[in-house]
């Protein structure tokens, strides 16, 4: 923490103009720029020879000033031009509206500099490339992220001149850093910034990933820590046979298992607290009906709440058929009921008529009112508040709960989010299932694509066509409802064709989703509103455009639309962006089925804030420790959360009280996520 925390614009060097492009970095003051951390580093201890760079190769290479060129304006932009040497070869040097960088080059100083190469038959030439002197002491420099008007250089110098001003208050308190023999804060913050060795950069990246760790550890145990004291309703072991008599098919091993697990902590001392994960498709609803039916068979009553109507309505469907031939009355509740129909569906859930109740955010309202509520189910928590869920547990007396989760959670976020609920993994799919091949293409393959839909369609199957908008607005982006029209009067003229969006009326969407269900429609166009929806086997080909606007855990939600039956099916992502981040997403998916690799891989690329959606968990983001890179920080973090709460349960010791504000700050006052 910086005890002399101040705007940006009283550092030297930081006029409004520069402080308006940090802000759109994120950055107003002097802490959030020094806790601005590299994305990267460059290592200028070994150059390449200029002679030896082959066109397109991004390398350090050594040169010496030789020429610089006088500045000439190309429109808005101002290009400035130098010619160095290393004595095997020359190299053209071209800076675009950075008379900053420009200026730092003296001629005959030779320098280090990092950059994409382009070759010809004439020369050889870098772009912007960053540089620093031959004798500087640091050979480790950091990359940042950028945006329009910042370059590395200007960046790296405006952070030099903070570590300067800044007074450092290190809050983590000292028998914790001597004991795991971590470095003081300011020494970290320098070294991560301008590292003198490997060695140095590990030790601070340590020190500080500990930290943010620990800290986070800390807020969400304070945050979500269920009391593990005895009480609740303790179930009897009545015999569920018949339920898994009356299924049509065999559960997997790991499905009995997680029912297992979830009778014997309902039949213990304590409420049950479980998070069920599983991939898309593995049986969650299976497990989830049979510990429902458990609960029923006891006397009590259960109620499931999922993020969306579709959902709902699917689960209020799934459950009817698995449990009203056994005599359990479902009920659904949600926001697009007539009030005449809430009306009739509160007074059966009040009276203990309707056992089982399934709905929306509609389930936890005051006017709702169980007789006996002893089982909550919810269903993609990670799309809740805190307080919504909180409220649907305060509808019984410490009744039990189970967690079911459609996005696989890597096991170091989940030892962190849930470190109060024991975990249930549904690892094995259904028999029959197929997986599903995935293959990434540009939109010059959207002809061939069109016919390969037809051709499914013309054999009886159905087809997926994902779009990220509704409308048009954003460049190169496509809208939805004009695909939608573009395709019925082109491409797809003849086939049936649906659309589905965000903004249709319930009803609406209700009667496409149908539609498709019952093969009436045969190609959907559709938004993400399809990430979880109606289960339709007979749909075997998933489009995604632009699948380059979508994170590599919705893409994997998006593809577990098809290859719900025992025909194979076919996931095509059509991108035409270059970047890497975006052919990695793309690799990966077209490499594994696997979600949970998946998931640890999209941790890896957009960190546990970015991997839920911050509108979606409101996890605090971190800014330099990895969940996947770090695994035994984040267990030497959790048991030191566990030590520290279990003599300090509120941080009010004096020892902890560096902590505590650590915490408030992390979790911006505490007050929004009901810290205090």
């Amino acid at each position: 923490m910086i005890k002399n925390n101040c705007e940006i614009t009283y550092l030297k060097g930081i006029g409004e103009k520069r402080a308006g492009l940090y802000r759109k970095l994120g950055i107003n003051s002097l802490e959030e720029l020094i806790t601005y951390y590299p994305r990267d580093y460059i290592d200028y201890s070994d150059p390449v020879p200029i002679k030896d760079i082959e066109n397109g190769e991004t390398c350090v290479f050594k040169g010496t000033v030789t020429k610089k060129l006088k500045p000439y304006f190309s429109g808005r932009i101002t290009v400035y031009h130098a010619a160095v040497s290393d004595g095997t070869d020359e190299m053209l040097l071209t800076f675009f509206n950075s008379q900053f960088s420009f200026d730092k080059l003296v001629a005959k100083q030779t320098y280090l500099f990092y950059g994409k190469v382009t070759c010809d038959f004439a020369k050889k030439e870098a772009a912007s490339p960053l540089f620093i002197p031959e004798s500087a002491e640091n050979v480790i420099t950091p990359k940042y992220s950028l945006t329009k008007g910042l370059s590395n250089n200007i960046v790296s110098a405006n952070i030099g001149a903070a570590l300067e001003k800044a007074d450092f208050e290190d809050l983590l308190p000292d028998y914790i850093r001597e004991r795991e023999k971590l470095l003081p804060l300011r020494e970290a913050v320098n070294n991560i910034h301008f590292p003198k060795s490997i060695g140095a950069f590990l030790e601070a990246q340590k020190r500080l990933a500990f930290e943010e760790l620990l800290v986070l550890q800390l807020g969400l145990s304070l945050l979500g820590r269920k009391k593990r004291k005895a009480g609740g309703i303790k179930m009897e072991k009545v015999r569920i046979r018949d339920f898994f008599e009356s299924l049509p098919f065999q559960p997997t091993n790991a499905q009995k298992n997680a029912i297992k697990e979830c009778i014997a902590d309902m039949c213990g001392e304590r409420p049950m607290n479980r998070l069920l994960q599983g991939d898309v498709g593995s049986g969650k609803t299976l497990v989830a009906a049979a510990v429902i039916y458990f609960t029923v068979k006891n006397g009590y009553q259960c109620t499931l709440m999922a993020p969306t109507e579709i959902l709902a309505k699917q689960h209020r469907d799934t459950l009817s058929k698995l449990l009203e031939p056994l005599g359990v009355a479902v009920e659904l509740l949600t926001g697009s009921m007539t009030e005449k129909e809430k009306r009739e569906a509160k007074k059966r859930i009040e009276s203990g008529e309707a056992q089982v109740a399934v709905g929306t955010h509609a389930l936890i309202q005051k006017s709702v009112v169980f007789a006996n509520l002893a089982l909550s189910v919810t269903d993609e928590q990670h799309r809740f508040g805190v307080a919504q869920r909180s409220r649907l547990q305060a509808k019984g007396e410490d009744p039990h709960s189970l967690v079911m989760s459609a996005t696989p959670i890597p096991r170091t976020l989940a030892l962190m989010i849930y470190a109060d609920l024991d975990i249930s993994v549904l690892n094995e799919m259904p028999k029959g299932r197929l997986p599903i091949k995935t293959y990434g293409v540009d939109s010059s393959y959207h002809r061939r694509l069109y016919n390969f839909i037809i051709k499914y369609v013309n054999e009886g199957y159905q087809a997926y066509i994902v779009c990220p908008l509704i409308e048009e607005g954003a460049a190169d982006k496509t809208a939805a409802a004009k695909y939608f029209e573009t395709l019925r009067n082109g491409a797809l003229k003849g086939v049936s064709m649906g659309l589905l969006h965000g903004r249709m009326k319930q009803a609406d969407k209700d009667k496409v989703m149908s539609d498709f269900k019952d093969n009436r429609i045969s190609v959907l166009v559709a938004t993400t509103v399809v990430e979880v929806g109606v289960d339709v086997p007979n749909a075997v080909v998933m489009i995604i455009e632009n699948a380059e606007q979508f994170g590599l855990s919705q893409l994997h939600q998006l593809r577990g639309r098809v290859g719900r039956g025992n025909v194979q099916s076919h996931c095509i992502l059509v991108t035409d962006s270059k970047n890497e981040y975006t052919k990695s997403r793309v690799d990966t998916m077209v490499e594994t089925c696997d979600g949970f690799k998946i998931a640890n891989r999209d941790l890896e690329l957009r960190g546990p804030g970015d991997f839920f959606g911050a509108a979606q968990h409101g996890l605090p983001p971190l800014k330099i420790a990895n969940m996947t890179r770090d695994i035994d920080i984040v267990y030497l973090a959790q048991k030191y959360s566990s030590e520290i709460l279990g003599e300090d349960e509120n941080l009010s010791l004096e020892k902890n009280k560096g902590l505590r504000q650590l915490v408030l700050q992390l979790f911006k006052g505490g007050e929004k996520y009901g810290i205090n």
